[in-house]
């Protein structure tokens, strides 16, 4: 794995990217954009997998980055289990979820090899160099 100078280029979040559009655009479609409390929820989980992804690089600490990505990891799981309530209301389709859901948990598997590579790499972060 290589070093990243943005946290543009890290490919956790360039997908959780791609699952944030997709989740906006699902949620928009007429039931599920008047079930204001679900689709509100579940955009601000899927926003918070990227948006834990950006902070927690800009922290430049490997420990806190850490933590911000086990917090967007959680956000991920966070949105699959909504995306289940859209299912159940009928809001979602099956073969959309199952894809939806597909997106969301392979986001949450780069989200752990980039914390099992950060764990590993012994690297502390730009903020500890002397």
């Amino acid at each position: 794995m290589s070093t990243f100078q943005r946290f543009e280029d890290i490919e956790a979040w360039r997908q959780a990217r791609v699952l944030c559009a997709e989740i906006y655009r699902v949620s928009g479609r007429e039931a599920f954009a008047n079930d204001f409390a679900l689709r509100d929820q579940i955009r601000r989980s899927s926003a918070s997998i990227m948006s834990n992804i950006a902070e927690g690089f800009e922290r430049s600490g490997t420990v806190e980055f850490m933590q911000f990505l086990a917090i967007a990891k959680g956000s991920a799981g966070e949105v699959r289990s909504q995306l289940y309530i859209a299912l159940d209301q009928g809001y979602v389709e099956q073969e959309n979820c199952v894809r939806l859901v597909g997106l969301a948990f392979d986001t949450a598997k780069m989200i752990a090899g980039l914390m099992k590579y950060l764990r590993k790499s012994g690297v502390k972060g730009t903020k500890y160099k002397p």
